[in-house]
């Protein structure tokens, strides 16, 4: 019981340290040696752990992808619809890029060219975003020639772009700029008013002197 503790604890310490490595130093340039010294572990205990750099970095991965489920899992229940859910996990996943290394290191890993394989949590990511616009289009959300796979598209790249824009900052995201990305796009999505009401919060509504007299197709 004890080993297996202590193994437990290695494995966590590695998987953070390598997340730390790759958010600040990207894949290509992190290494076993480096990750090893920064999590306090011998070589030998890295590579029992994880043979190679790739199966850390997928672990990373995985370690944000479960991070980002729970977060959808804790928010679900009080939703009031499908877009309202979706805008409150787009907000907390941004902060979470903030506060969260390894959900940065996540996301980072998806997108690095350097890597052969590195999509799963972008997939992931991608197609939740995906799979909630389309409840929300069954559910009469959307605005009529609304398409959720290129609404997806859009949000899948902001919350990408959000993380490039902050990457040199600690604070990362300021979270206006969240707010006013889905000022802007949300009135192009919403079919009804009191829709785009229930999932904009406070102080981020445009003004009615400044809404769109129609929409475009999205």
């Amino acid at each position: 019981m004890v080993k297996q503790l202590r193994a437990a604890r290695t494995r966590q310490a590695l998987v953070l340290a390598a997340a730390e490595i790759f958010a600040a130093d990207g894949y290509a340039l992190s290494s076993l040696p480096t990750i090893s010294r920064r999590a306090g572990v011998s070589a030998g205990a890295l590579h029992f752990h994880f043979p190679s750099k790739e199966a850390l970095a997928t672990e990373v991965e995985s370690a944000a992808r479960r991070a980002v489920e729970q977060l959808v899992a804790d928010r679900r229940p009080s939703a009031a619809t499908a877009l309202h859910l979706l805008v409150t996990v787009t907000r907390e996943v941004l902060a979470a890029v903030a506060a969260d290394v390894v959900v940065r290191a996540g996301f980072k890993l998806s997108v690095d060219p350097s890597r052969k394989n590195g999509t799963g949590f972008g997939c992931w990511w991608s197609a939740w975003v995906c799979e909630e616009l389309l409840r929300a289009q069954h559910a009469g959300e959307l605005a009529d020639g609304v398409s959720p796979d290129r609404v997806a598209a859009v949000i899948v790249a902001a919350t990408l772009g959000f993380e490039v824009l902050g990457a040199a900052d600690r604070d990362r995201i300021p979270p206006r700029h969240v707010e006013q990305f889905w000022s802007l796009v949300l009135p192009q999505l919403a079919a009804h008013g009191d829709q785009f009401a229930s999932v904009t919060p406070p102080g981020s509504r445009p003004r009615a002197d400044s809404a769109p007299t129609g929409r475009s197709p999205v």
